[in-house]
């Protein structure tokens, strides 16, 4: 029985590698959904947002409405403190003087977190080691955007932006005992 099994095994790595079919291999799109469809034209929205005089209206126009668009987080005063003063360390006369009076607003002191991103993960590289664990190779391509919006009432106080206009990562995973390298030992039992 075992050397029918690894008969078969070997015929299987045999016609895997014959074929170099690495498009076998597993791929991944992960996309948080939102109105943008890339980094620049996401970008383009936020930068139409003009601390001091955009309102929550015009927000709303430039696709920034958490009710409609997808994946954009609603922000109370308590969570802003949090984003600003995460610890002791920072004080609230080190913060910029309109985040100063939107939190002594307290209620009336709302934001926006914004996080649109979508990333794509292929692996490549032999199709034999990766299925049996032994060596496993992704790259994951995309973009990631975040933004913070603070209004005060309906007016737009502040703004802040980030991210990452393109990404490129490669990962490359070994694993000298293959598919025996996950395999944990239960502690509650004995192998004598």
């Amino acid at each position: 029985m075992i050397k029918m099994i690894i008969v078969v095994i070997g015929m299987i790595t045999a016609v895997l590698n014959m074929m170099g079919c690495s498009n076998l291999l597993p791929t991944v799109e992960q996309t948080t959904e939102s109105k943008w469809k890339n980094y620049e034209e996401t970008k383009q929205s936020f930068d139409k947002i003009t601390p001091g005089k955009t309102t929550s209206a015009e927000l709303k126009e430039l696709g920034f409405d958490p009710f409609v668009n997808p994946n954009i987080k609603l922000l109370n005063y308590l969570d802003i403190t949090r984003i600003f003063i995460p610890n002791e360390s920072i004080r609230m006369a080190d913060l910029h003087p309109d985040i100063r009076i939107c939190l002594k607003a307290k209620i009336a002191c709302r934001g926006y977190e914004i996080s649109p991103k979508i990333t794509h993960s292929e692996r490549y590289g032999n199709v034999v080691l990766d299925i049996f664990n032994f060596r496993r190779k992704t790259r994951t391509t995309g973009w990631r955007f975040q933004g913070l919006i603070i209004f005060n009432g309906e007016l737009v106080v502040y703004k802040l932006q980030s991210g990452e206009p393109k990404i490129l990562e490669l990962e490359d995973r070994e694993n000298p005992l293959g598919p025996l390298q996950d395999i944990s030992v239960n502690p509650g039992l004995s192998l004598d």
